[in-house]
């Protein structure tokens, strides 16, 4: 990325198989955001009226209820777009989930106008939005079927190997944000942690945990 503006290479990479036009409108039209690790991209109730993808660093997509609990959904990667953006672009409802930056996050973000133009124009455009859809479909499958019938420590093994998987084998997580991230307490995770540990699975750091099974 040169100057905030991603190389029409960097797209080609990150969006394989789109039409050139497409690429030339995504550079044009877009607008290219620095955000910090922390921040928020999407809250709860907001009305979306831009698409986002993601092109460096994770997107973390949760539910809140009324007392600030939290329900994780799943993760967006680069090259990814956050479908709760696309659904919302598309029929201008309100947001019933909260989008945090993991990590330092470079996104791109395109206006509504664009998402219904292309849609029409661009074959390419139309495959991508059903292939995000059903990606994100089976990926919340995946996350209700570890709820409804595993236990706790295969739901965490399982969580832990997505995070390992999107930001690499040193993750910078508390014990506290993953407790809340699977709706259970600090004190299980930290149990559960420590036995993996022991079984020689991962290296517990301070705010951190490094995976070290193959």
């Amino acid at each position: 990325m040169k100057d905030g503006i991603p190389a029409q290479s960097q797209l080609h990479a990150l969006f394989p198989n789109l039409e050139e036009g497409l690429y030339d409108e995504m550079l044009e039209h877009g607008n290219v955001k620095e955000i910090p690790a922390g921040t928020t991209l999407l809250r709860n109730g907001q009305t979306i009226r831009s698409m986002i993808v993601v092109l460096e660093g994770v997107v973390k997509l949760y539910q809140e209820d009324d007392e600030g609990n939290e329900f994780f959904i799943y993760n967006i990667s680069p090259g990814q777009a956050c479908a709760v953006s696309l659904v919302c672009t598309y029929t201008q409802e309100q947001s019933q989930v909260t989008a945090k930056a993991l990590t330092d996050v470079t996104a791109l973000t395109i206006p509504l106008q664009y998402m219904d133009k292309w849609l029409a124009q661009y074959k390419s455009w139309h495959y991508f939005v059903i292939r995000t859809y059903r990606a994100r479909y089976e990926e919340l499958l995946n996350t209700v079927n570890e709820i409804a019938f595993k236990n706790m420590d295969e739901r965490l093994e399982f969580y832990l190997k997505k995070q390992v998987r999107q930001l690499g084998k040193q993750v910078k997580l508390t014990h506290q944000e993953i407790a809340t991230d699977l709706n259970s307490s600090r004190e299980v995770i930290s149990r559960l942690m420590k036995k993996m540990e022991r079984n020689g699975w991962i290296i517990i750091h301070r705010n951190s945990f490094e995976w070290i099974r193959d």
